[in-house]
């Protein structure tokens, strides 16, 4: 086996690796073993997951023990949680034991914010197995389940000891997953990197298909731009927050989706990158022309865009209190990531709603 590609997240004592590459899941226990090298480990999964991959967990060579379930945004909830510290309890899981979370960005979303509470704080390591979680959710810290008022709003920051991110296992992704996984790459490109943007015009086909160089440099470089964003801001004081351009308009999109299997976020945020992009032309931000190139490489990519989420576009009221849900707002007043053009992101605070509101109401 080849050496993985690492990707280091800086964060003084809290430092840990991101490995990138095929085969890992194959040796498990050996690439965990140097930051959990003793005690009990609990897996937290999918049945899809769990499906395709429970014979790799017997290469922990050590007590290990598992919560399946099943698939799906539904489980970033109250009762699941509760439910799996339960597990975790009746495993007589200790401080120094491991939760390993071996899924998409559910299941590390839910499993991380468990560590962070579980007798106030475990070990924690994520293994994603989708494209969205290797490039984006399972780095950096952020943990949370869902609550009637919107999506993320309950959860912590809480930073793994490892990431493990093996490509093989996109092999198994359905075209949609993967395709959802892959809207997170491109928001790399189009938050702080336009030679990253134009080498996906270049390549995003290839990623796609699942070649294996490029796949790996997608992977990577979009692992580090994350990687140096959280190391400068990890609790999103500032521009941590540009990691959430098409969030906005995505998370709302996903609400009135009833953050159901209609929806994945991945396409929620394709869509509401587009929708970002045209605002900020709309607001004289941007060129037009800036705005047309990125819908025309999601044309190209296959992925989703403002003409396929239609059917959740028709209520701008309920649009825009799931927009005011969001957590970066403050003192009441919306903050939206735009852009001055591919590459330039930036955080506008006290986003006038009235504009928002117009804006939305020409989608209609």
């Amino acid at each position: 086996m080849s050496d993985p590609r690492t990707v280091r997240v800086d964060l003084g004592a809290r430092s840990y690796d991101i490995l990138i590459g095929p085969g890992l899941l194959s040796d498990l226990g050996h690439w965990l073993e140097p930051v959990a090298p003793k005690g009990k480990i609990h897996v937290v999964t999918d049945e899809n997951v769990y499906g395709h991959y429970s014979r790799y967990l017997t290469t922990l060579d050590r007590d290990a023990s598992v919560t399946v379930l099943p698939a799906g945004e539904h489980q970033k909830r109250f009762e699941v949680l509760q439910n799996l510290l339960s597990d975790m309890f009746a495993e007589g899981l200790d401080r120094n034991d491991t939760l390993m979370a071996f899924g998409g960005g559910v299941i590390g979303d839910l499993s991380g914010f468990a560590a962070s509470i579980y007798k106030r704080g475990c070990r924690f390591v994520q293994v994603p197995t989708t494209l969205l979680a290797q490039v984006d959710s399972s780095v950096g810290g952020k943990t949370a389940i869902n609550v009637p008022q919107g999506k993320n709003l309950v959860g912590a920051f809480y930073q793994p000891s490892l990431v493990l991110a093996d490509t093989d296992v996109l092999k198994t992704l359905p075209d949609r997953e993967l395709k959802a996984g892959y809207a997170e790459v491109v928001k790399y490109g189009l938050l702080g990197n336009r030679d990253f943007f134009g080498w996906l015009d270049d390549n995003g086909k290839k990623v796609l298909s699942l070649d294996p160089d490029a796949v790996g440099e997608a992977i990577a470089t979009s692992c580090m731009m994350k990687a140096a964003i959280v190391a400068e801001d990890e609790q999103e004081r500032g521009m941590r927050a540009l990691l959430n351009l098409g969030h906005t308009f995505g998370h709302a999109l996903e609400a009135e989706a009833g953050y159901s299997n209609r929806l994945l976020h991945g396409e929620a945020v394709s869509a509401g990158m587009q929708m970002a992009f045209e605002y900020s032309a709309a607001q004289g931000l941007c060129s037009k022309d800036e705005a047309r190139r990125v819908e025309q490489h999601l044309a190209a990519t296959g992925l989703t865009r403002i003409a396929d989420v239609g059917e959740w576009l028709g209520d701008t009221d309920a649009l825009m209190t799931h927009m005011g849900q969001d957590k970066k707002n403050e003192g009441g007043a919306l903050t939206l990531i735009l852009a001055r053009g591919i590459g330039d992101a930036f955080v506008q605070k006290g986003a006038a709603k009235p504009d928002v509101r117009n804006y939305l109401k020409t989608l209609i």
